[in-house]
């Protein structure tokens, strides 16, 4: 059997193959942040498809922590039914399903409220200059994750994802490059992870401990003053037994040109995989199944995520099958394709 197609266990949460979709925002939602009929049908045709585990896009745990004012919510009850029908719906396909929580900080482009973020600097001079959060914000924050946590278990969600990555709130205080505090929460990797810690903490008060907690991180800053895979790792040893697994991504945190090509993420995976010694999600333009099995057959990672390819093709799982000759079981309705 390939190990792309191979069943994992995750805590309560057994996946029946190795491919994850990445959380790729929609702007879809409306004003208020809650899902519309597009989401439902974005999700259940990959659920369809034949992915293991589906992630959610970036929700925003507060309104002015999304990135755009199109972007999924979390942040109040009226939330929750909406996704609650999407988890319910994807399930009924085999799918396992997550929500990524989220906090755009100073990336946040709602511009009915102010932006935040550990240091009063812009990410470019398109973006506003975010207010520097006070300790008083910072808890209000750690709690609105806790809160959007409990909803998500609510909603009925078997895992659930904290979005530190991209130059998002939580990277902004990993990253030396955007966190230039002075308190306990900047400085040294010890205080740049402490924000990171402290959400952990609110979220596993009210999150089941039997369901996953995930993690997205960017392993490179793409600077060299910046955070590279090894510093990444590091810092991340102090929080992994608060976690089940991290998806491993790169890049987001200042305005610069990367260097992209198939499987440029795969490395960084590696790297935090063995460090930690915490399975990992490897992605990055990974648009061959015979690519993803070499990734996986090496144990350079445990999980492939595949974005931009899932886009274009919802059913890449059950054609990855027929190259890996799989004999997996399609949608009944779909037999006569197979």
């Amino acid at each position: 059997m390939s190990k792309l197609f191979s069943s994992y266990q995750l805590k309560n949460m057994e996946l029946k193959n190795r491919i994850v979709m990445a959380p790729m925002c929609m702007y879809s939602s409306n004003l208020d942040g809650i899902a519309q009929d597009w989401h439902f049908t974005h999700y259940t045709t990959r659920a369809v498809g034949g992915v293991g585990l589906i992630l959610l896009e970036a929700t925003g745990v507060e309104n002015r922590g999304r990135i755009s004012d199109r972007d999924l919510g979390i942040w109040s009850e009226e939330h929750i039914d909406g996704l609650k029908q999407i988890v319910q719906s994807c399930k009924k396909h085999g799918a396992k399903v997550g929500v990524q929580l989220a906090h755009a900080g100073r990336k946040s482009e709602v511009l009915a409220e102010p932006s935040i973020a550990p240091s009063s600097i812009a990410f470019n001079d398109k973006y506003r200059t975010p207010i520097e959060m006070t300790k008083e914000d910072i808890k209000t924050v750690e709690v609105a994750f806790r809160e959007a946590a409990r909803r998500a278990d609510q909603a009925g969600f078997d895992t659930i994802e904290l979005h530190a990555a991209h130059g998002y709130l939580i990277s902004e205080f990993l990253s030396p490059m955007t966190n230039k505090r002075t308190d306990e929460y900047g400085g040294s990797e010890e205080n740049r992870v402490r924000f990171l810690k402290e959400i952990l903490s609110e979220v596993k008060s009210v999150w089941p401990k039997d369901k996953p907690i995930l993690v997205r991180v960017s392993a490179e800053d793409y600077a060299p003053e910046g955070n590279h895979d090894s510093i990444v790792a590091n810092m991340l040893l102090s929080v992994k037994d608060d976690i089940d697994l991290f998806n491993v991504s790169s890049g987001g945190v200042i305005d610069t040109a990367m260097k992209v090509y198939p499987g440029y993420q795969v490395k960084f995976a590696e790297t935090i995989r063995k460090v930690t010694g915490i399975p990992v999600i490897a992605g990055g333009l990974i648009t061959s199944p015979l690519m993803a099995e070499e990734i996986l057959q090496n144990d350079r990672a445990d999980f492939i995520f595949l974005g931009r390819e899932l886009l274009r093709n919802p059913y890449w799982p059950l054609q990855a099958a027929k190259e890996l000759r799989e004999n997996i079981d399609w949608p009944k309705q779909y037999e006569r394709g197979k």
